[in-house]
Parts: structure tokens; sequence; C-alpha cells
């Protein structure tokens, strides 16, 4: 009897916890993308898919709103992190499952940054947000920038700057996507600002 009640219960928590699950991961990166969202408790009950694509056009990763997000209240919004399944070094392919762990990590906290950023808007604010990026090379620049910085606000550097370092200092990635990189986010100096920022912030408190 004791075991079946055992039974019973492990299968309603199973159910339970399958039913209220906000986040659909593959399970080759389960462990990369629930460490990044271990910095963002806020983000626990926020809808989030990550998927992987054959090509993403100028990126490795990217995150979006859903379509019918960009028309709901905050709390019903959902989200969609696309990941290239590869990546190009020296005119080679590569796979991104195969990428460093913390490099990964690093990829994914980012993205979640602009999760964080997209949070904070309300509709009209969200969808005014598309249209700039797809309009305003300034505003990509803004919004890269913004979610580096969520990033970094949430403890994340560590893996931000490794990130940074993989792309910045591999001899054998193109300059054109390192240009990008130096054009569009925050350099490393820029990150320990923040961060002795936040550590003088939070030594006042």
């Amino acid at each position: 009897m004791n075991t079946m009640r055992h039974f019973t219960l492990i299968l309603l928590f199973f159910l339970y916890s399958t039913m209220t699950a906000q986040h659909s991961i593959p399970k080759s990166i389960v462990k990369e993308v629930n460490t990044a969202l271990s910095y963002y408790p806020s983000l626990n009950a926020s809808r989030i898919k990550v998927r992987f694509k054959k090509n993403i056009k100028k990126s490795t990763m990217q995150a979006q709103p859903t379509f019918g997000s960009f028309f709901r209240s905050r709390k019903n919004r959902s989200y969609v992190i696309l990941i290239s399944e590869t990546f190009k070094i020296s005119d080679k392919e590569f796979s991104t499952r195969d990428m460093p762990s913390d490099i990964f990590i690093g990829w994914i906290g980012h993205e979640l940054g602009h999760i964080m950023d997209y949070e904070n808007r309300s509709k009209l604010n969200l969808i005014w947000f598309g249209i700039k990026y797809v309009l305003s090379d300034s505003h990509i620049v803004e919004a890269e920038r913004a979610a580096d910085s969520f990033a970094v606000a949430h403890g994340m550097e560590k893996y931000i700057l490794k990130t940074k370092d993989f792309i910045l200092n591999n001899a054998n990635i193109d300059q054109n996507y390192k240009d990008r990189i130096l054009k569009y986010y925050l350099s490393p100096e820029e990150i320990m600002e923040l961060v002795e920022h936040r550590e003088a912030q939070a030594s006042k408190d």
C-alpha cells in the first residue's frame, strides 16, 4: 500500500512538473541553458523555448518574442531563443553543440539579457522596439549593449567575457564578424567598468 501511494505521489509530481514547466530546452544543451537561467530567477515563470535552426543570418543565436507576444501583456508573453546549428571558423563549419560549455553559457546569458529587456517593455514599446531594430543600425547597438548590461547586472560577466575572448582573440574567426562584435556589443573594458560600478553600489548598500 505504501509502495503504491509512493508511486502515485511520484507520478502526480511528474505530471505537475511537466504541465507547469515554462522552459522548453533541447536535451543536448539543457545543462548550459539551465546554468544561464539560474542567473535570472525572475525568468522562472516566463515561457521560453530554446531550439536549433539550420542557419541564422549574421548571428549564432537570436532571442525574440513570439509573434503573438507583441500584442499581449507582459505576463502572457512567450519567447524563443534560436540557435544556429553551425558556426564558421576560417570557412570551416563546426557544430554549435560542440562549442566549449562556458562560451555557450555566455552566449545564452546574453540572449536571456534580451528577454529581460523585452520583459520590461509595454506592448506598444515592444512593437516600436521591433520596428526600430529592423530599420535602425544605431538601435541594434543600443539593444545589444543593453542585453550585455543585463547579463553583467545579473552576475554573468565571467561567461560574457569568456565568450568575447573566444571571438575577439581567435585568429581563425573572420575579421568581419569580430568587427560586428566590436561595433554592436560592450567591450571587455566596458564590462569591467560595469562590474566595478555594481560592486561599488553593493558596498554602499
